[in-house]
């Protein structure tokens, strides 16, 4: 086992780290000049050479997936926008709303690489016919969106932005927007909502945004991450880059993995998909903290199943995770150990959901305060034995297809799997309060 972090960025190579091989010539790449000397700006220009259709084959081929948890091939999506009819703007939407608990690998490169993601939203703007992109940001990420404006500027002043984009007949606009900071927004339908002004509640489909999204034009919204990885396909190709991960049959490409919670370093890196937890917390988190033993970890994110260390040495890709039970959501595991209580550690989660529940549909809204409520009144030792049914019951009533949007069901995927592996922690609090510890007392 390693003893010290390895960095976030890999070995330099931009043929094996794609996404961060710029910052192990720099620690930050904000200039413009800085950039293009790191063959920035040289997929875009590729893009301009080729036709719309062609840019868009290449995505497909490379079998690019969603960064932000869902993982749909972003070509696929692509190819369902409405055909450019000329009568109004098109749109194209960076969701950069970071806000899902234990997650900021878009943080890093949005404040480190700025000109990287604009760079990939240009393709993808181009691939469309996009007339106009906003970057739909976390209200908390001061610094990136500083970055992002800064980047914007310096392209305007070199004709990257704005009309006739390099003499190719092809304009575009893009525009950093600053989110009130609200976890729903992470949902692309919210995010169009408050974007346009309204109450950040997501949106009956059909119509889907590709149709009629923002302001009711043709509309595509992607990840943070998912932009930054275009520009490495446009000038590598899609068989290289689906030659990258370690299972080419499964999800292509690299993959930011993280680590945070008890683990001696917690950090970011740039790693093959089908990495394996262990490598992860073992080789690049430099392991548990001392003394401590892995109890728990959630593979991507809040709104993803809890796993045991039995899962460890499964591949981090989608096939392998759902085959266990949950979802790679983020890929940024959130590491517990043996010491933590997980009544403690699952109400914590609740509480969140519970707070950013837009309050939409009655199963969301009503359903989880009272998991909160029952989880509160087991940790405190007055809970009953029918609290944990009832906890067993809101995890099916608050499913999938059972609300308006994803928001319940995300937030079930950590109670579900606590009650299947720790049950014994539940029913221990509610027999004798005094044997399991609280959160808060371990703290």
């Amino acid at each position: 086992m390693n003893t010290e972090p390895k960095p976030v960025y890999g070995d330099g190579n931009p043929e094996t780290h794609p996404l961060t091989w710029r910052l192990s010539q720099q620690d930050h790449v904000h200039s413009l000049a800085d950039y293009e000397r790191l063959e920035g700006y040289a997929g875009f220009k590729k893009a301009l050479t080729m036709k719309p259709a062609e840019v868009l084959d290449v995505i497909k081929a490379a079998t690019v997936k969603g960064r932000g948890g869902a993982g749909f091939p972003a070509g696929i999506k692509w190819s369902l926008m409405a055909p450019n009819d000329f009568s109004g703007p098109r749109y194209l939407i960076c969701n950069a709303d970071e806000m899902e608990p234990g997650t900021f690998k878009d943080r890093l490169l949005m404040e480190r690489l700025p000109h990287q993601l604009i760079e990939g939203m240009l393709i993808a703007a181009y691939t469309l016919e996009a007339t106009h992109g906003y970057i739909f940001i976390r209200g908390e990420y001061i610094e990136a969106a500083k970055y992002l404006n800064d980047a914007i500027a310096q392209l305007h002043e070199c004709g990257y932005l704005g009309d006739n984009i390099l003499q190719s007949g092809w304009g575009f606009e893009l525009h950093v927007h600053t989110g009130a900071g609200r976890y729903i927004c992470g949902e692309e339908t919210a995010l169009i909502n408050s974007l346009e002004g309204r109450r950040a509640n997501p949106r009956t489909k059909p119509p889907f945004p590709q149709v009629a999204g923002a302001w009711g034009r043709p509309t595509i919204v992607n990840n943070v991450e998912t932009y930054n990885n275009l520009p490495a396909i446009l000038i590598r190709g899609a068989e290289w880059y689906i030659g990258l991960s370690k299972d080419k049959s499964k999800d292509p490409g690299t993959k930011i993995y993280g680590a945070s919670g008890k683990v001696k370093f917690p950090g970011l890196w740039e790693l093959p998909f089908g990495t394996t937890a262990r490598e992860v917390i073992e080789d690049h988190a430099g392991g548990m903290q001392d003394g401590l033993t892995l109890k728990a970890w959630l593979p991507g994110g809040a709104s993803t199943d809890f796993l045991t260390p039995d899962h460890l040495d499964l591949p981090m890709d989608s096939d392998s995770i759902m085959k266990a039970g949950s979802r790679l959501g983020t890929c940024l595991l959130m590491v517990f150990d043996e010491q933590q209580c997980m009544v403690a550690a699952t109400r914590n989660l609740e509480e969140f959901f519970a707070r950013e529940s837009c309050g939409f549909c009655t199963p969301c809204r009503d359903g989880l305060p009272w998991s909160v409520k029952a989880l509160r009144a087991i940790e405190n030792g007055q809970g009953k034995m029918e609290d944990i049914q009832h906890l067993q019951e809101l995890t099916k009533k608050l499913w999938i297809g059972k609300t308006f949007c994803a928001h319940a069901p995300g937030a079930m995927e950590p109670l579900q799997s606590a009650l299947k592996y720790w049950r014994h922690e539940f029913e221990a609090k509610i027999q004798q309060p005094a044997l399991a510890p609280t959160y808060a007392e371990q703290a």
